[in-house]
């Protein structure tokens, strides 16, 4: 061992051997026992430090960072209560197949014994959202274990790794750091899934795609509009997608719906459909004397592709199979609405952002409710990709726009956030304005809980009375967003009227930094 090895601790040797496996990024919400993590960050150049408030925030920006950056950021969190303030957010990031490592913090390992305060049991916590946990023993572990962190995480088609560092580990004595660990290739799918699927889609039966991940990216999309135009067969997204390119230029992908009654309508004139990327459709939630699977009874299923595996080369085969690969996809025509004039309506937000968003903006959409009429009005924008909710925890659209605008900073990202949902992480805002990241925020403010209004009907629950109304409402007093946002650093404005918010958005997307758009409705 030379004496340059000899000087690292177990943190310093860490943070090199993340750098050394591709990760840049730690986004970190820190306690006690990571304070030699941080000092560790001090004298890494090649890993970028960014504060959020919350650990949910920190873990929402990781998973936006991954699904833009097509690999792993890192967070560090403080031992298992600061695990478990990230969960729902790492619960989306899961739902989104993003690969992102966590670090959290640990006692000591001869302080664990003590049962101090904050002793907890953080492997239980990390299980529900982690593909592979790991304690790690000693510094002299350290690097080797952070690789493979980095490769759990970067194994298909992305995962969450925890790895768990106790304080003795991060300041005791280490080895050299770790080199990166090879990747493990996707599998590829076998031809007794690949032949049958060829052959309904050639016998005249009716088909539809139901797609997700690789099948959603530009490549996947071109391959599906050569299979679609070839075949006379239909494609769907699932309704809730980790990312997906969009607008003029691309293979418009419909969404299948949300409500289950709507979806069954839609899948029901199929015979057969063909899963790609993606598992047969659910209800989100069970409703009294309605069935919870969605795939009509008559219509056979055919998995062709499972997370992980070979999608694009699956499409590939199968265009070549079905006689697609010289054929023509459909693409959508760039269509600019007008500029809305009078109220101010979720068509006439939609219509206003459809036609300012610049060109290759990427779009964080936790609209909910109010958010309906934004897919069709953006259908034929320029063109820009879509980040969605993908696990229904809520809070994940303003932490996520942290992280994407990190991945891409030549790229504007648009915001679209629900007020309810926004409140369970308003404190990215202030990292917005801390790391001056290009982020335009526009909250529905509708001052309700508009989908809980809805699916209280749907359940067949009594009609609400003022107790019940008054849990889902967001009222005495109202949310003031502008004063919000201004007090975290981010400028801010109101929006009444159609005319208010294309006047705002355009302001807003032309000027450096981050903004928000308060949208009464």
């Amino acid at each position: 061992m030379t004496a340059e090895q000899m000087t690292l601790n177990g943190a310093q040797s860490l943070l090199q051997t993340l750098v050394n496996c591709g990760v840049e990024v730690c986004f970190t919400n820190p306690g006690t026992s990571e304070m030699h993590f941080l000092a560790a960050l001090d004298q890494q150049d090649g890993m970028r430090a960014v504060l959020g408030l919350f650990e949910g925030v920190v873990t929402g920006a990781a998973d936006g960072y991954a699904r833009m950056a097509g690999k792993p950021a890192c967070t560090l969190l403080h031992l298992g209560p600061g695990l478990a303030n990230g969960l729902a957010n790492l619960h989306n990031a899961r739902r989104a197949n993003s690969p992102v490592v966590n670090v959290v913090g640990e006692h000591a390992t001869y302080h664990r014994a003590l049962d101090a305060p904050l002793t907890s049991d953080i492997e239980g916590f990390a299980a529900p959202v982690s593909a592979w946990i790991h304690l790690t023993p000693d510094a002299a572990s350290v690097a080797a274990d952070g690789a493979r962190a980095v490769q759990a995480a970067r194994q298909g088609p992305g995962q969450i790794a925890t790895l768990i560092l106790p304080a003795d580990a991060a300041w005791d004595e280490a080895v050299a750091p770790a080199e990166p660990l090879a990747d493990t290739p996707a599998s590829p799918v076998p031809a007794e899934r690949l032949d049958p699927v060829a052959k309904v889609l050639k016998s005249g039966e009716s088909c539809v795609f139901l797609c997700n991940g690789q099948a959603v990216t530009e490549t996947g999309l071109a391959l599906l509009g050569q299979i679609t135009a070839a075949t006379g067969a239909d494609a769907l997204g699932d309704t809730f997608i980790s990312r997906i390119e969009r607008g003029a230029g691309r293979f418009d992908l419909p969404r299948l719906p949300y409500f289950a009654e709507q979806a069954e309508e839609v899948l029901h004139p199929y015979q057969h459909i063909i899963l790609l990327d993606t598992k047969a459709p659910v209800s989100f939630f069970a409703y009294p004397g309605k069935a919870s699977k969605l795939t009509p009874g008559h219509a056979q299923t055919h998995q062709l592709s499972l997370p992980g595996e070979d999608t694009l080369g699956a499409l590939a085969q199968l265009a070549e199979a079905v006689g697609a690969k010289q054929q023509s996809a459909p693409l959508t025509a760039l269509s600019l609405p007008p500029l809305p004039k009078g109220p101010l309506t979720p068509e006439s937000i939609a219509q206003s952002v459809a036609a300012l968003m610049p060109e290759q903006a990427i779009v964080v959409n936790e609209a909910a409710t109010a958010g309906f009429a934004m897919p069709e009005f953006t259908r034929g924008a320029h063109p820009h990709s879509w980040l969605d909710l993908t696990g229904g925890a809520i809070g994940m659209g303003l932490p996520a726009t942290v992280g994407a605008a990190i991945a891409c900073p030549d790229r504007q990202v648009l915001g679209l956030q629900a007020d309810g949902s926004g409140m369970y992480t308003v404190q990215a805002l202030w990292t917005q304005a801390r790391e001056q990241l290009n982020v335009t925020n526009i909250v529905f403010s509708n001052r309700k809980y508009a989908i809980l209004q809805v699916e209280f009907m749907r359940v067949g629950a009594s009609n609400p009375g003022r107790k019940a109304m008054d849990m889902m409402e967001l009222t005495r007093p109202d949310l003031d967003w502008v004063a919000m946002a201004q007090g975290m650093g981010v400028d801010a404005s109101r929006a009444t009227t159609a005319e208010e918010m294309n006047t705002a958005l355009a302001a807003a997307l032309s000027t450096p930094g981050p903004h928000l758009i308060e949208a009464v409705l």
